[in-house]
């Protein structure tokens, strides 16, 4: 699961199209994005210096995932759909959920005066990483196809924090 990780933080299609293919990499892809929650969470609790930051972070990183492979399954595979296009919602959770691995760094966060700075460029790593997961899933021969598919994806995940904001306001700084 390591390497896998390793393989996914490092852009290399070859993990990807691994986990994509391996249904018994569904657990450690959740395991992936449970480790990376909670670092998350506990980067954003030393961000906000509040122990909501530490449930939002945790809360935030486990819907994410969820809504943004259900979201990136359908809109790639209807929308920005190819005649090569063929995965299902499993293929894009592992991937997507592998994708995550840099989020582990989040953890860093706990560094109040680089907090801020460490969370944005992790999280835009993470991004980038969606990227290629989502060109491997669904069989893209374009990676623009893929930056498509997961700036769209990205719309329900900027939603569910304005919700998680105003549900519990100051949990979100």
């Amino acid at each position: 699961m390591l390497q896998r990780m390793i393989g996914a933080a490092t852009f290399n299609a070859h993990t990807y199209e691994e986990v994509e293919h391996d249904t018994t990499a569904t657990k450690q892809a959740m395991l992936v994005v449970v480790l990376v929650s909670i670092a998350t969470g506990i980067g954003a609790a030393g961000a906000s210096g509040t122990i909501w930051g530490f449930v939002v972070g945790i809360v935030l990183a486990l819907a994410g995932w969820a809504v943004w492979a259900w979201i990136t399954y359908f809109i790639g595979t209807t929308i920005f759909a190819t005649s090569q296009t063929q995965a299902d919602w499993g293929q894009l959770a592992r991937g997507l959920g592998f994708a995550q691995a840099a989020g582990v760094l989040k953890v860093l966060g706990v560094l109040s005066p680089i907090a801020g700075i460490v969370i944005l460029l992790v999280s835009l790593w993470q991004f980038a990483c969606m990227i290629t997961a989502v060109r491997q899933a669904l069989d893209y021969t374009s990676t623009l196809r893929a930056i498509g598919v997961v700036l769209v994806g990205f719309i329900p995940y900027i939603v569910l924090m304005v919700v998680i904001a105003i549900l519990f306001p100051g949990a979100v700084e």
